[in-house]
């Protein structure tokens, strides 16, 4: 090993530790009139030294450099490049060490970007943005230092969890964690409103870009999670309301409701403190996600921590941090003047509604999940609160959501009238009543809650493309049709995966096959295979229809070396933008096969509605990047000279 390689890691630490002061300059220069002008560059060196830290442990990831205790546990010489680099992150150290990273990094981006608002607002966004970053990384150095190093090193590392071995999952912590701070910049921004007093349009247009970006990363990153979660657990399914999953749902949840409503305080001036709450409450989730997933809380492949005493001091860290939170809106709210007022029947009316209904599904979500935690740290009794609880009550909510996102964009705003509005919706109503008719007479499903999905992807989706089409099209309108079609999308996906999906659960001797929904399946062979760390046992499903092949499947039951796990490796195979999708059991010892197989008709929607809706927020970005250009152009242009004299007439 190089003589270099311990410097590196020393380097690192003591960039973390440098970092934590120019945070605790960030957190004060707010604070005297004379220290404002030092939150700029203190963030920049913030910033700068968190890259440095992020590095350094890379480097030694990359090298394997095992006398850095993080990298022994979570990574070996014979894992490959792109896993030795994720496995910076797929573990508790690191994984907070990434999320100060993106902290640090978005604290640049505050401290370089245009700041119409004044440098005063600047310096105290960016002392909140200091204070949480102070509390996470006094975590980092005092109760979780991911540069603990051990003396002798060991030759090898122990490797990583086999089920973060994969692409999916490799990038969905960062896409996550951008979401996280995108709110964590939207709530500083706010805090810097409250105490200057600056909440209108110019405050909301210097505060969206960072909420679309929250909101579109965090889309793609519970979309990558639940894909992963998909192909690679081999339960068959692709969302089970786990407390891990719901962790990311809910700041979603509060994103989306405020990037709606901060539309309408940009538009018309209105819903400034409702908006400030929404705001304050997105911050509270993500730190509320972060202490569930990393406090030892839960057991799951995404919960790395299992210490009490962190816990204690995240959670010691969120009620912090929250009550801070609730203290600042509690003293300057009640300052701030109201906006502006409108009609019910307007689009801001619409969008209130859309709030609410956003906030109904919130505290569903809220409730199933934290409820069973806190009943069983209250008394030890252990409850499950599953899909049952979830589907009943959250899918007519979405059901009546979408039917506002396909009206509210065709009314006007301040006052809203109606005139002309049944000719537009016309042609989404006839398709959302061909579609339920059809899913009924055609496709044989008789339950009301999927015949409703089923219209409403259809109501809404048509509705997009109506808005998408018309004139006058602005870069925020195309973000908000094509986010909205992307909900279709992704509805009409979840609708029909689940009811016209069909399984087929059966134990069968190699030679033997069964039939499911019109395919012929027959397990031709299972044999041993071996890769680079794991040996399985691999079958071979031949899958036909109407006697013509269509697809072989090899789904495995794999046993990995390094670390020791089974795993479970489904068999997928593409048909008709749906999957079918296998898994091998275990045999019963008389040498039948348990084999559990699935039609999942039109499963792709729900991932590619997730792209749509990020696509939807890079319009809307890239409008909003285009609008401040050209407003520094124009500042920036020089004043036009006198006018010509008129040349006398001939």
């Amino acid at each position: 090993m190089s003589p270099l390689l311990p410097s590196l890691a020393e380097l690192g630490h003591l960039a973390l530790w440098m970092a934590a002061g120019a945070a605790l300059v960030m957190a004060a220069a707010p604070l005297r009139p004379a220290l404002v002008g030092l939150a700029r560059p203190a963030a920049i060196a913030h910033g700068l030294l968190l890259i440095a830290a992020f590095a350094a442990m890379s480097h030694a990831f990359l090298v394997s450099d095992f006398s850095v205790s993080l990298v022994a546990t979570n990574s070996h010489t014979a894992k490959p490049l792109l896993y030795k680099l994720t496995g910076v992150w797929a573990n508790h150290e690191g994984s907070m060490l990434l999320w100060v990273l993106i902290l640090g990094v978005a604290g640049l981006g505050v401290a370089l970007s245009r700041m119409p608002l004044g440098e005063t607002f600047r310096a105290r966004a960016l002392g909140s943005l200091g204070i949480v970053a102070l509390g996470f990384l006094a975590f980092l150095l005092f109760a979780s230092n991911p540069f603990e190093r051990l003396d002798p090193a060991p030759p090898e590392g122990l490797g990583l969890n086999p089920l973060l071995q994969d692409p999916g999952l490799a990038f969905h912590p960062p896409t996550l964690y951008v979401g996280y701070v995108g709110l964590v910049v939207a709530f500083a921004l706010a805090v810097a409103a409250l105490l200057d007093g600056k909440v209108g349009p110019a405050w909301a247009r210097a505060t969206r870009p960072w909420v679309t970006l929250a909101w579109a990363f965090l889309t793609m990153g519970i979309a990558l999670g639940s894909w992963w979660a998909y192909y690679e657990l081999g339960w068959g399914g692709w969302w089970f309301w786990d407390p891990v999953e719901n962790a990311a749902l809910m700041p979603w949840l509060a994103a989306t409701a405020l990037l709606h409503s901060i539309r309408v305080l940009e538009t018309r001036d209105a819903l400034r403190n409702w908006t400030l709450m929404l705001a304050i409450a997105g911050f509270t989730l993500s730190m509320l996600g972060t202490f569930i997933v990393r406090s030892g809380l839960l057991t799951s492949v995404h919960a790395f921590a299992v210490d009490p005493t962190r816990g204690l001091f995240l959670l010691l860290l969120l009620l912090g941090l929250t009550g801070w939170a609730l203290l600042v809106w509690a003293l300057r709210a009640p300052k701030v003047a109201e906006g502006a007022r409108f009609a019910m029947t307007s689009r801001e009316g619409f969008l209130v509604v859309n709030n609410l209904l956003m906030m109904a599904l919130l505290a569903i979500v809220f409730i199933g999940t934290l409820y069973p935690m806190a009943l069983e740290a209250w008394n030890g009794r252990q409850i499950s609160v599953g899909p049952p609880y979830f589907n009943a009550t959250t899918v007519p909510l979405i059901v009546l959501l979408a039917v506002l996102m396909g009206l509210a964009p065709f009314l006007a705003w301040k006052r809203g009238t109606t005139t002309g509005l049944s000719r537009r919706l016309l042609i989404p109503g006839i398709a959302a009543t061909a579609a339920a008719a059809a899913a009924l007479a055609l496709l044989g499903v008789s339950g009301l809650l999927a015949l409703l999905g089923f219209a409403a992807a259809a109501w809404l989706g048509i509705a997009s493309l109506q808005l998408l089409l018309r004139r006058g099209l602005t870069f925020v309108r195309a973000g908000t049709a094509l986010a909205h079609l992307g909900v279709a999308v992704t509805i009409l996906g979840a609708t029909a995966s689940g009811a016209l999906q069909r399984e087929a659960l059966v134990s069968l001797p190699v030679g033997d096959g069964f039939e499911v929904a019109g395919f012929t399946v027959t397990l031709e062979e299972v044999a041993p295979r071996a890769g680079p760390n794991w040996t399985a046992l691999e079958a071979t499903l031949a899958v036909g229809r109407n006697g013509a092949p269509v697809t072989t499947l090899r789904p495995q039951a794999r046993t990995y070396t390094s670390p020791p796990m089974e795993t479970t490796e489904a068999g997928i195979a593409m048909w008709r933008a749906g999957d079918l999708y296998a898994v091998l059991g275990k045999p019963d010892g008389s040498g039948r096969w348990q084999i559990h197989f699935w039609v999942k008709p039109l499963i792709h929607f729900i991932w590619w509605g997730a792209l749509l809706m990020a696509a939807g927020a890079a319009v809307a970005l890239g409008g909003t990047f285009r609008v401040t250009a050209l407003a520094r152009r124009r500042r920036t242009a020089p004043a036009p000279g006198p006018a010509p004299l008129p040349l006398p007439a001939e």
